[in-house]
């Protein structure tokens, strides 16, 4: 028989929806700050030659580096160079960075794990000081990097560095107090949906593109109707993926609790196959690009003589070259591994488990459980890792074959569907608190009518 969160779920329609007044104002705050964002990726920063900068971004045989993908990920306000081109990357590099020092920094572990509500407000706060720090560094970076290339900005000097630097880091802050304004009173996870909203709006010229390409003849109809069966299959494939579970039953033992008996129920621990979510692919994009963009940066300055490899290093680590996609699929599983011990501690779960007296049938608890939700968690994150690592490599041999300009990230395609995924489930717990709230209304008013009703009795005063 389904669940009682199971019925309200399958009553849910349009009625439902058009009744849920909470939910259209959260959607339209929603609305109305990807709007703001969008707007902001054409504004330019004070001094930049757009033209000439455009220009450089359509050059097919520039390298761009890292660029690309900023570009990419900020909705082309980078081609554009907008005072939002850093987009909320600072802000997602520091949330890792914070992560990852709450599992091996002894203090900040503390307060992830006994700080409550407290401790992840303080960790928060961190996290957007680091956030300052690496907007910081990397606005300086690009704005020395632009000051050094003649013609791309109006008047090379200090001034614009120090405006470029307040500029983008200003814009980078202002994304982040956006996207947490968006988590709180919005739907979905802010930062995610803005990153989502820069990767659909460059998606239409990328179709046009393809299409365009094919009526010029550069590529067959054939070739192009592949391309496009396989993007609908890689979609599909992520969401199975993205659902898929490994689920591991629980039982808590009965107790005796006066004349009756408690206790004895059953519950699972989920697992997902996929833990990591999409940081590995991010995180072993920008290293990648590195040498490509310290390459760019660089081009019109003397190098000394031991750098002469990384003219030679920054050609074979092209998007489609075979040493790239090898180390970019090495990288990829190496931080599905390691993200994955950060974000779930075996022995922390199964400690918790026996605290509160649950338990694996067959298995003791304490640490035989702890060794086997490890097991368990190895050969998931395998399988989690060969998936990602293939979603992100096919569109790389493609590229390959047909041209750059045809690729479609299989970064992007993640992002996309699991944004999509989490902000639709976001949506259906709107709806289901709001049918949860009409169904309690319901209850309170049909007991004050049984209570002032003909058929109830006051008891008799003595």
């Amino acid at each position: 028989m389904a669940s009682a969160a199971e019925q309200l779920a399958a009553n849910m329609n349009m009625g439902s929806f058009a009744k849920a007044t909470e939910l259209h104002k959260r959607l339209l705050f929603t609305l109305l700050a990807l709007l703001v964002y969008r707007v902001g990726t054409y504004v330019p920063i004070p001094g930049i030659n757009s033209e000439a900068f455009l220009q450089f971004f359509q050059d097919p045989d520039g390298q761009r580096g890292i660029l690309d993908m900023f570009n990419m990920f900020s909705g082309g306000a980078v081609q554009r160079m907008a005072v939002f081109a850093l987009n909320v990357m600072p802000y997602i590099s520091a949330s890792i960075i914070v992560q990852l020092m709450g599992a091996v920094y002894p203090p900040w572990e503390k307060l992830r794990k006994e700080g409550g509500e407290s401790g992840r407000k303080q960790l928060n706060q961190y996290t957007r000081y680091l956030t300052v720090v690496l907007a910081l560094f990397q606005s300086t970076g690009i704005a020395i990097g632009l000051n050094a290339q003649p013609g791309l900005i109006d008047q090379p000097g200090l001034f614009f560095i120090v405006s470029t630097v307040t500029t983008l880091t200003g814009g980078t802050m202002f994304l982040m107090w956006l996207g947490e304004q968006v988590t709180a009173r919005g739907v979905g996870n802010g930062i995610s949906l803005i990153i989502f909203a820069g990767i659909v709006a460059v998606l239409p010229g990328t179709i046009a593109r393809m299409f365009g390409l094919a009526q010029q003849g550069a590529i067959q109809p054939f070739v192009l109707l592949m391309i496009c069966a396989l993007v609908i299959a890689v979609v599909v494939f992520i969401v199975f993926m993205e659902r898929a579970q490994r689920r591991l039953l629980i039982q808590y033992p009965k107790r005796q609790e006066g004349n009756r008996m408690a206790g004895g129920e059953r519950s699972f621990l989920p697992l997902k196959v996929n833990t990591a979510g999409v940081i590995p692919p991010i995180f072993a994009s920008s290293l990648l690009m590195l040498p490509t963009t310290v390459a760019q940066l660089t081009a019109q300055a003397n190098l000394p003589s031991w750098l002469d490899w990384l003219p030679l290093v920054t050609a074979e680590m092209q998007h489609g070259r075979p040493v790239f996609m090898l180390f970019y699929g090495a990288l990829i599983i190496f931080f599905c591994f390691f993200y994955t011990s950060i974000t779930f501690n075996p022995e922390d779960t199964a400690e918790n488990l026996r605290k509160y007296g649950g338990f694996l049938p067959g298995i003791r608890p304490g640490k035989r459980t702890a060794e086997y939700l490890d097991y368990v968690l190895t050969r998931l994150t395998t399988i989690g890792a060969i998936y990602i690592t293939a979603v992100c490599l096919v569109p790389e041999f493609i590229g390959a074959q047909v041209g750059n300009g045809l690729l479609f990230g299989g970064t992007s395609i993640l992002i996309v569907v699991s944004v999509t995924m989490d902000t639709v489930a976001q949506i259906q717990s709107q709806l289901l608190a709001h049918q949860y709230e009409g169904l309690i209304k319901k209850a309170k008013l049909r007991g004050r009518g049984q209570t002032r009703g003909k058929g109830v009795t006051a008891p008799a005063r003595r």
